[in-house]
């Protein structure tokens, strides 16, 4: 391997680890209000959100496909499922929905 693209990755590595490590440091031994602690729990389900929301009407042509795929999916997962079976179960939901009305 090259040294360049040696320093490249350790690069990339310290420019991705650095962000992280700051906060975590600064921030350990200071006391956020509980508003703010309260923003940031929420602030993984917003961003998962704004992640899948768009990808459920965008994922085909056909917008129920993606409707019916979302809803298949909360339905598994609101039963207790594992989210591998999660996923497994929406992609055996949209395989029918594929083979049956397309």
């Amino acid at each position: 391997m090259d040294k360049s693209v040696l320093f490249m990755i350790i690069g990339m590595g310290l420019v991705t680890y650095i962000p992280r490590m700051i906060p975590l440091v600064v921030l350990s031994n200071i006391k956020l209000p509980i508003f703010v602690q309260n923003v940031l729990k929420n602030v993984p389900y917003a961003t998962l959100g704004a992640l899948i929301v768009p990808g459920i009407f965008l994922i085909s042509e056909d917008p129920l496909f993606g409707i019916i795929g979302a809803i298949s999916a909360i339905l598994i997962a609101f039963m207790g499922a594992n989210v591998i079976i999660v996923v497994m179960g929406s992609i055996g939901t949209l395989v029918l929905y594929s083979l049956l009305f397309t």
